[in-house]
């Protein structure tokens, strides 16, 4: 547990780093999250002592989820991601796999971003991705990526990227068309990180770890990755209802 979202940040740009110094080969593939905590790990990577730490040519960017806006669009995931570290540090354009949430075809755009990824990542039929590392964050609702509560994308096992209605779905602000991974996709990770801070994830967090796991209706507790559960890097707040958190 951590005291602060200053203090958590740093658990995990140094988590993000330690991935990147021991991968082995040309490549090291991250997924990266929106949501609120995300960012001050973002700014802390592009920054001394961890930024000269990682060779940034070797990187190649995914996205756990993107709202349906435009890339410009302060609600997007991709800018968020952009404006704290995607223009600081020298990663090849051509490695920066965006989902295009513009698309006014959500559908379309999954299969494509799909198709991209199998072909990048030069996968087999039926074959899962492989990411070296996943920052994740946990929702209000203990959603993950774009996988909601009682959403049916949950259930998907066939597709890696799906499209998320908010006709079909009760979601929080901004309640717009989504992408997501899905848990075919983000349990192709050899390590993720969930980053979780303030008190108005406390419930959500209490749901994740401490109710029966059911990916269905708390859809953080659906993630076990290649490489094992999860690490959950947390302030004081949001641990606040935790047993023992006295």
């Amino acid at each position: 547990m951590h005291a602060d979202i200053e203090s958590l940040a740093a658990d995990a740009a140094e988590r993000f780093v330690a991935a990147a110094e021991a991968s082995r080969g040309p490549r090291f593939d991250v997924v990266l999250t929106g949501g609120s905590t995300a960012p001050a790990v973002y700014r802390l990577l592009a920054e001394e002592p961890f930024a000269s730490r990682v060779d940034w040519r070797r990187v190649h960017v995914w996205w756990t989820d993107e709202r349906c806006v435009p890339p410009d669009d302060p609600r997007s995931n991709y800018d968020a991601a952009r404006e704290a570290l995607l223009d600081r540090v020298p990663i090849p354009c051509e490695q920066i796999h965006r989902m295009r949430g513009e698309d006014p075809n959500p559908e379309r755009e999954a299969v494509r971003y799909e198709a991209a990824l199998r072909a990048d990542q030069a996968l087999a039929r039926g074959e899962p991705p492989s990411f070296d590392f996943a920052l994740l964050g946990l929702g209000g609702d203990a959603h993950v990526a774009s996988l909601f509560p009682g959403s049916s994308t949950a259930a998907l096992s066939d597709r890696l990227v799906a499209a998320v209605r908010s006709g079909e779905v009760a979601m929080p602000d901004p309640v717009v068309d989504r992408l997501t991974l899905t848990f075919s996709a983000l349990n192709g990770a050899r390590a993720a990180v969930f980053v979780v801070a303030g008190d108005g994830k406390a419930a959500a967090l209490r749901a994740a770890l401490e109710e029966p796991a059911d990916p269905v209706l708390r859809p953080a507790s659906g993630i076990r990755t290649a490489g094992g559960p999860p690490a959950w890097l947390v302030d004081r707040a949001a641990a606040s209802l935790l047993s023992g958190a006295g």
